[in-house]
């Protein structure tokens, strides 16, 4: 069994980044081989319309642009489990996991019937996001978004499951930046009491996404 987990934030070692080392802890666990994979080491753009997939007779399910996501569009499609975390920035995904989610949306369907799936295998995934926001602010603005946002994931045949880490905390010293809104006692409240739940949530989900048949 294969599992990977795809880091769409820019920041490692913190919070999107020490989440899914949960998820792959608990992939490994299950007994899965693991690796992780930091989109802002990567060179790459979004599509570039040059329609190679998209030819008669082209290798289904294939990126053909000469860039560094291309190997990583073929991983997802080979792994048995892909956990995708990215923080929220105003209320989106990351750029470059936007990129990656529309490189593979791309590839994934075919202008001759937008309904048929081209894809036959069956990778189940796990989506994870970390935000400043509470849990409330989550629910009511980003929580149906976020769901459209990897909606292609549904064209990999298994399941999907998502978790939102919220209200988390942004920096080691709050003083030293602009950030007077924030309360940086309750920050820190937050990572010592509810930062650890969520790590253990993300290991349980990779857990149950790796033992699925």
């Amino acid at each position: 069994m294969k599992a990977i987990a795809i880091n769409g934030s820019p920041r490692k070692g913190w919070n999107t980044d020490l989440v899914l080392q949960s998820t792959l802890k608990g992939a490994a666990d299950a007994g899965a081989e693991v690796e992780m994979i930091h989109l802002y080491d990567l060179t790459f753009t979004g599509c570039r319309s040059c329609f190679a997939c998209k030819l008669k007779g082209a290798e289904p399910c294939k990126c053909f642009l000469k860039d560094d996501l291309s190997p990583v569009l073929d991983k997802i499609l080979s792994a048995d489990v892909v956990f995708f975390g990215t923080p929220i920035y105003f209320g989106e995904i990351t750029s470059q996991m936007h990129a990656l989610i529309e490189r593979l949306s791309f590839i994934l369907m075919t202008y001759d019937d937008y309904t048929k799936k081209l894809f036959h295998g069956k990778v189940n995934c796990g989506c994870f996001y970390t935000m400043n926001v509470p849990q409330a602010g989550y629910e009511t603005m980003y929580a149906d978004r976020m769901k459209k946002s990897f909606g292609v994931l549904q064209r990999l045949n298994g399941t999907v499951l998502e978790y939102s880490c919220c209200d988390t905390l942004q920096f080691n010293d709050y003083s030293r930046y602009q950030a007077a809104s924030f309360s940086e006692a309750h920050k820190r409240q937050m990572r010592e009491e509810q930062f650890p739940k969520d790590l253990e949530a993300a290991y349980q989900i990779a857990q149950k996404l790796c033992k699925e048949e």
